[in-house]
Order: C-alpha cells, then structure tokens, then sequence
C-alpha cells in the first residue's frame, strides 16, 4: 500500500519508541519522514536505519528558532510539509505536595508549549503551500482523567487534547486536519522509567507497577509501538480529510468515549 506517497511527514521525538514507529509505518507508505529530536545523534543513527526516505533533523521544541529550522530543513529537503505528528513529550510524577515548579514548566514547556508551537510552525507551512496538511498530536489516557501521583502529566495532556479541538476547528478552513491519538500504556523504554518512579514513590518492587498496570489492560497486555501506527497512518490519509478535531483512543479498551 502507499496510502502516503509522495508525501512530506516532520515527527518530533523520533529517534525512538512510539515515534520511531510511526516514522516506519509512514515510510512503508510511501512517505518521506524527518526523523526530528533532541538527540541528533540518535535521529541520525534512526534514520540510517530506516533508509533513504529518511533523514534526521534535530529540534528542541522548547526553542521557536529551533522549531522554526526543523520547519525549514524539512522544506529545504523535501520542497514541502504535508505530515506533522507531535510526539515528543516528558513525563513525571510526584505527590501533590512534591511537585516542584522546575518539574512543572520543563512539562509544560515540552508537552504543552512545544506541541502548540510546533503545530503552529507546521501549520504556517502549510498555510503558504496551499494544500492543506494534517496534523496529528500525541494525547494520552491520562489526558482523559487525572491520577494520583500524576497531576502535571496528566494536566498537559488534558490541554493537548484541548488544544486540538481548538486549533482542528481554526485550522480546516484550510485544508488542514488536526486530531490526535490517545494511547495507553505502550511498552518500551518510557514505561520503564515510569515503573521506576512508582517503584519509588509506592514502594513496589521493579517490575511491579508494570505488571499491574497491564494486568488491568481489557485486551490484556501492553501496546507496542506497531499497535498505534494504523491510527497514525490513517489520519494522515486521504481517508481522513472528514475528521476534524477529534481524539481517538487506541489503548486496550482502557478508556471509551
């Protein structure tokens, strides 16, 4: 299938995980995909291994000139910009009581700020090109309700969510799609230092936070990475150029709306 072909993706936060996922699914589309993060390195050795239709961009979506050159590297490298998916994010936890403003605005700056700014850049591009675009921000279950321990990442993917509702309705004047995916918990590096924190933090053994949390999971394990790519694939499509502003869950059945 090429249900992406000739088509130009930007994914933050690519060198690995879910969107080192994505930017192979994207690639067995038929799209051309900037292996886009913080760590050049990383991105590079990414995008050597995923092929020639990759190539890596190094970006820190805290910085709008950073922001802005990853825009560009992409038009410079491809002529164009039709694919954005925000993923790049960070993630901690605390008590109430404990959460310290350094924790507050790094999350903010990266899950909140970053996925604005980042869209905003995209869409600017897209704006100029006159084709329209789609773009595709990384939410979460926990955006969907709060948790005990996770009050900060819980709030910015409450506010991703939000933020593609607005920026959906402004933005399909033209031409441009934003909506977002919803994960639940997805197996890999990054739950791994989640279960190391709740292991501080709840006093559980390694290993335990995770066992649990996936003993509660309706389909009965983890997501991979591979379990999230059909949706990020179809809303990038053409088949998705009717959907606006919506947040699709794709978590095991943990969480319906």
């Amino acid at each position: 299938m090429s249900r992406l072909a000739a088509k130009s993706a930007l994914i933050t936060g690519a060198a690995r995980g879910v969107g080192k996922g994505f930017a192979a699914a994207y690639l067995r589309e038929g799209a051309t995909v900037a292996i886009a993060d913080i760590n050049l390195e990383a991105a590079t050795a990414t995008a050597t291994e995923l092929g020639d239709a990759a190539y890596a961009v190094h970006l820190d979506v805290t910085r709008q000139d950073s922001i802005d050159a990853a825009i560009a590297a992409v038009v410079q490298k491809s002529g164009r910009l039709d694919i954005l998916i925000n993923n790049a994010a960070l993630f901690d936890a605390a008590e109430t009581v404990d959460i310290t403003r350094d924790s507050y605005d790094r999350l903010y700056a990266v899950n909140v700020a970053g996925t604005l700014f980042t869209m905003q850049a995209a869409a600017r591009q897209m704006i100029a090109q006159g084709q329209g675009g789609k773009i595709i921000n990384m939410a979460s279950q926990a955006g969907r309700r709060g948790e005990p321990l996770v009050l900060v990442y819980c709030s910015t993917k409450a506010a991703v969510i939000s933020m593609t509702q607005s920026a959906g309705l402004n933005l399909i004047r033209h031409g441009i799609n934003v909506n977002a995916i919803a994960p639940g918990v997805v197996d890999g590096e990054h739950w791994d230092h989640v279960d190391s924190m709740f292991a501080r933090l709840e006093g559980k053994a390694p290993g335990q936070k995770k066992a649990e949390v996936a003993a509660g999971v309706p389909a009965g394990r983890f997501a991979v990475p591979d379990d999230l790519t059909g949706m990020a694939v179809f809303l990038a499509s053409a088949e998705a150029d009717y959907i606006v502003s919506q947040c699709y869950n794709v978590d095991g059945g943990q969480w319906m709306s």
